[in-house]
């Protein structure tokens, strides 16, 4: 393993499928396996780009958000465990307590297929694309019966339309997934886009964040800890971040400071907290 990747697993950024965790984890190892040579879904990941970036200039939504809001959502799912906040999803049904994470990497994954129509209400879009994909991959997992598969298949469609904040989360794995959709937010994401000449708020927002870390908190169960090099980051803290955080259920477990490194000139903008 390299220094990067040890960084980046110790900052929350990376889920370890290796590592040791506060959470059954086999489960979701496998169901992450079978993503990545899933030859349907892996198509839907890149075709969903289109939309956003090619057509309006947008932030990345491919396949790479796909993989940064998956692997923060899981070290975010880790952290909560760890700090003992309980979740609801899986309970209510019925199902287990292993069937959180996969609830969480599933919709994860699929939150923004929906973008293969259009960027506008794509949520709403996601729900019947995921449902046709949920239904042929959850058939494939052979420890899951009829029942199982359907209570598994709405928890996760709940998540996915609950990564919009016009939609209320009433499980704390939707939480997670709408809170981790947000925190990918470094300025990698809108570098196709700024390239091509984009400068819209999101776009020059995005530019302005260097690094998004993930930890335990002193005051909270996570901290999550924002670096950016002008005050143009604080849209994506303050107006996107908080948006998301607001009305996930986890506002009480979730600290986030960000910080403006730029050392240079006047600095409106220090130092936030939410």
């Amino acid at each position: 393993m390299s220094d990067q990747d040890t960084d980046d697993d110790t900052a929350g950024r990376v889920y370890d499928p290796d590592a040791d965790h506060s959470f059954p984890d086999e489960r979701v190892n496998d169901v992450l396996e079978r993503i990545e040579d899933d030859d349907e879904i892996q198509a839907l990941l890149a075709a969903q780009n289109v939309n956003p970036v090619a057509r309006k200039r947008y932030n990345d939504h491919g396949p790479k958000h796909i993989s940064i809001v998956r692997n923060r959502a899981l070290c975010l799912y880790d952290l909560l465990k760890r700090g003992s906040v309980p979740f609801n999803g899986a309970a209510d049904q019925g199902l287990e307590e292993a069937d959180e994470a996969v609830i969480i990497a599933l919709a994860a994954t699929l939150h923004d297929i929906g973008h293969i129509v259009h960027r506008d209400e794509h949520p709403y879009y996601s729900i019947p694309l995921a449902a046709d994909v949920l239904d042929r991959f959850l058939q494939g997992i052979l420890s899951y019966d009829v029942e199982e598969r359907i209570r598994l298949k709405g928890e996760i469609l709940h998540a996915i339309l609950c990564h919009d904040t016009e939609e209320e989360p009433l499980t704390t794995e939707a939480g997670v997934v709408r809170v981790a959709d947000a925190l990918d937010m470094e300025r990698g994401r809108s570098r196709i886009p700024y390239e091509h000449g984009g400068r819209g708020i999101n776009t020059v927002s995005s530019q302005a964040i260097e690094t998004v870390r993930l930890q335990q908190g002193d005051d909270s169960v996570v901290l999550v800890e924002i670096e950016m090099n002008n005050a143009a980051g604080v849209y994506q803290v303050d107006n996107l971040l908080k948006a998301k955080l607001n009305g996930s259920g986890l506002e009480d477990d979730i600290r986030i400071v960000a910080v403006n490194t730029h050392q240079e000139g006047d600095r409106i903008v220090e130092r936030i907290e939410l």
